[in-house]
């Protein structure tokens, strides 16, 4: 057992004042608030729960700022796809690795203390498998355990090219399997106990049919882990899917398979209201990355609406043209006050601050999507916290209460002072320890291509 103390921690929802937590296992036991310092470890005078980032595709860090020249005006999603591919076509076990161990320290520097890996690239680029055919799976364990972040690998299913059973291109047979083969990755997974969680994710209703679908669903060894799903992200998807099915994704996904709260269903951009309201029925996680969205033209999540129905909802950074999680938030509440035209939307009369509402809805939601049993300063939740600077200029005007709003909203530095995982200090001072390595190793492998 060990004791924290913090003079401020957002603690659900709001700042409560001399918070001292004990931490056993890593995993918070006991919060009291108005409690005395006594003999704990000072945890800092500001302090949040640390971010769950709960869509990531580690590979794609190093396409990030390539693709933003002009070359077709038909330019979209699917064009970028194309530079994807091509990406990925680069990938084996040591450059992911190397990509993943730098991309998770500058998370955790971000304030990110967990991440779930949305894994595709599985094999060889020719289609054949490693050995041992988790290799890559492998890499990007090995990766967060040397970073020092909270991963919730999911393992992505990929077995057609569209809505009817098209089948995959050249380009795609590396992420390839065949069902037998994936259920018994989650089977050797399962059978480890080396400090992360996983989950599956199936990458898209295109990519797998319903009867592959309802049998992962029904995997034992998913009873009670995450389940993630990218859906409903582009209009073109929604256009096929009411073509072939007669219906719009997110309704045809509840209709094949028992979404419930393991779901994290990845984007849902262009959910219709109905659609919104059936997430929130099933209990299930929306996984927003607005950076990526934006970047890709995808469109805007109707958050406001979907927050009003009493959506659950979380952040990723998805492709990581965007690693701070402030952003990710601002661009929610700004996407809102745009399509309203008015301030202030995730507020309420009884939620008045906005700031808090935004971290602190983003942080359960993206713990549930994590597969965490509770999330945020609570009871049952990890033990992962974020220091902020108290001496940051940026706090100088502010009270108190407010310096959430100040870092989140009106300042461009990232003051982050202390980044705690599971109880274990992982950045001091705003820097992790191996920041020159991971970074020396970087830059020879993306340059060596």
């Amino acid at each position: 057992m060990r004791r924290w103390f913090a003079d401020f921690a957002l603690v659900q929802g709001s700042w409560q004042r001399d918070v001292c937590i004990d931490v056993e296992n890593g995993v918070i036991a006991r919060v009291c608030s108005d409690a005395p310092r006594d003999d704990a470890d000072y945890l800092g005078r500001y302090v949040l729960p640390g971010m769950p980032n709960l869509h990531s595709h580690a590979f794609q860090r190093a396409l990030a700022g390539r693709t933003e020249r002009f070359e077709r005006p038909d330019d979209s999603f699917w064009t970028w796809r194309e530079a994807m591919y091509r990406e990925a076509a680069m990938a084996d076990p040591d450059r992911l690795f190397v990509i993943a161990r730098l991309l998770y320290a500058d998370l955790l520097e971000m304030g990110y203390t967990r991440v779930c890996e949305f894994h595709y690239v599985h094999h060889q680029a020719n289609g054949n498998h490693y050995a041992p055919v988790g290799a890559m799976s492998d890499a990007l364990i090995a990766a967060a355990q040397e970073a020092g972040i909270g991963l919730t690998l999911l393992p992505t299913l990929y077995q057609r090219g569209g809505f009817r059973d098209e089948p995959l291109a050249p380009r795609q047979q590396r992420f390839a399997f065949a069902l037998d083969d994936y259920l018994h990755l989650l089977d050797t997974l399962a059978a480890r106990d080396e400090g992360f969680r996983f989950g599956a994710a199936i990458h898209s209703l295109r990519a797998v049919d319903a009867e592959t679908i309802a049998a992962v669903c029904a995997s034992p060894v998913l009873r009670a882990r995450p389940i993630h799903i990218h859906i409903s992200e582009q209009r073109r998807e929604l256009e096929e899917c009411l073509v072939v099915h007669g219906r719009y994704p997110i309704d045809r996904l509840i209709d094949i398979a028992p979404v419930d709260t393991r779901f994290c269903l990845v984007h849902a951009t262009h959910a219709s209201h109905d659609e919104l309201a059936a997430i929130v029925r099933c209990g299930a996680v929306v996984g927003l990355c607005p950076t990526t969205e934006a970047n890709l033209g995808d469109g805007l999540f109707e958050i406001g609406d979907y927050c009003r129905l009493g959506g659950r909802y979380g952040i990723g950074s998805d492709s990581h043209v965007g690693l701070d999680p402030r952003e990710e938030l601002r661009w929610l509440e700004y996407q809102a006050r745009l399509a309203s035209g008015q301030r202030n939307e995730l507020g309420s009369a009884t939620r008045p601050d906005v700031a808090a509402n935004l971290w602190s809805d983003a942080v359960l939601g993206g713990a549930q999507a994590c597969g965490a049993s509770a999330g945020g300063i609570a009871v049952g939740a990890d033990a992962d916290f974020i220091e902020l600077d108290p001496d940051d200029p940026a706090f100088a005007p502010v009270a108190d209460q407010e310096v959430l709003a100040a870092w989140l909203f009106a300042s461009a530095r990232r003051p982050i002072k202390t980044v705690t995982v599971s109880g274990k200090r992982v950045i001091q001072e705003g820097r992790h320890s191996q920041r020159d390595v991971f970074e020396s190793a970087f830059q020879d492998a993306v340059r060596s291509v």
